[in-house]
């Protein structure tokens, strides 16, 4: 009998023992929990961003790497490291990696993907139909869909604007256009060019090519070639990284002949370093700014907010300082600044109509 008493006091004694163990255990680990929840509030509150780029690569000096340092400076904004939970980017060698880069921005759980370009507007459409419940923003296209909100640009305002600095600084009386591939931008961005050369100049003969690529440098550069070697000698690029190779036509023919009226224009950034020859030589007129990195800046944080415009498109041009021309550090004459400001005025009250094909 002693021992049984002795055995039920001991099973007592350690019972409580565990009781009171378990107690101390969630006492102990409130703390943690309480670290937990914040460190998933914090997870919460960061807003992550990413972007596929098309063909032409994010360090094109134009249209891609403009969207990237809209994301940049988004993440800096708000203190996001680059990488998961923060802004990131993948970049497209071609079309065929469209669809597996958004997937794969997809898996790694960003809040708001952007489809970089034009020729993405099949995958993205796609994709944000097979994801409703995901954020999607293309550039340069539309997507009918509630969950993707379209970014177009009036870039024939723009142009329109080079094609009458070019006229005006033109001595041969003949400019260039080269494209990259032959698509409704592109074309707005031709037919802007067109129309405000003959605005000024209506006798001002005017070549255009389509080289078929925003990723062929060489392409930029056999057919500037070809165009200084006919007479023109001021050259509006709308070609993506393409666009490099006609910097490099024009910097090797102004080395070899300083006084030669040879000029660029450059397109979406400002591409003044891509026309350097030297320290007091550059090719670089101006350069048509697109208002991309702007965009995204703009778009992120309104998604960010709880404000994100899904299923609309958003056109960006002069009027909403969407396109405008890039200080020219002096190249360009006060006389010929004065009539290119006179024109941006009167589009952008709408006084002008610029036209988004080339009149035939």
């Amino acid at each position: 009998m002693k021992k049984r008493k002795f055995g039920l006091v001991l099973s007592s004694v350690l019972a409580a023992s565990a009781i009171l163990g378990a107690c101390g255990s969630k006492d102990e680990d409130k703390p943690a929990k309480e670290n937990e929840t914040s460190g998933e509030s914090n997870k919460e509150e960061a807003f992550s961003v990413a972007m596929v780029t098309d063909v032409g690569g994010v360090d094109d000096k134009s249209f891609n790497q403009s969207a990237w340092e809209g994301v940049q400076d988004y993440g800096k904004e708000h203190n996001l490291k680059k990488g998961d939970g923060g802004f990131d980017y993948l970049q497209s060698k071609s079309d065929a990696d469209y669809d597996s880069n958004l997937n794969a921005l997809l898996r790694r759980d960003f809040n708001l993907i952007y489809g970089i370009g034009f020729m993405m507007e099949d995958s993205m459409t796609a994709i944000a139909e097979e994801n409703p419940d995901n954020k999607f923003a293309i550039i340069d296209a539309e997507v009918k869909a509630d969950n993707v909100v379209s970014v177009l640009f009036k870039e024939q305002e723009g142009a329109f604007l080079a094609g009458v600095a070019a006229a005006k600084m033109s001595k041969s009386g003949k400019v260039g256009f080269v494209g990259g591939v032959d698509i409704p931008v592109i074309n707005r961005f031709e037919a802007g060019f067109v129309e405000g050369a003959k605005a000024v100049n209506p006798d001002i003969e005017i070549k255009s090519k389509y080289t078929g690529a925003f990723d062929k440098a060489d392409l930029g550069k056999v057919t500037a070639n070809s165009m200084y070697s006919s007479g023109v000698d001021v050259i509006f690029h709308a070609a993506g990284a393409t666009g490099n190779g006609v910097f490099s036509e024009a910097k090797e023919r102004k080395k070899k002949d300083p006084n030669a009226n040879i000029w660029v224009i450059g397109v979406d950034a400002d591409q003044y370093e891509e026309g350097k020859v030297d320290d007091k030589t550059n090719v670089t007129l101006t350069s048509m700014l697109k208002g991309v990195n702007t965009a995204v800046v703009d778009i992120s944080n309104k998604a960010k907010n709880g404000e994100f415009p899904g299923g609309k498109t958003l056109t960006y041009g002069l009027a909403e300082d969407g396109v405008k021309l890039a200080d020219s550090r002096g190249a360009i004459p006060e006389d010929v600044q004065k009539v290119i400001d006179e024109y941006k005025e009167k589009i952008a009250k709408g006084e002008i109509k610029v036209p988004e094909k080339v009149k035939k």
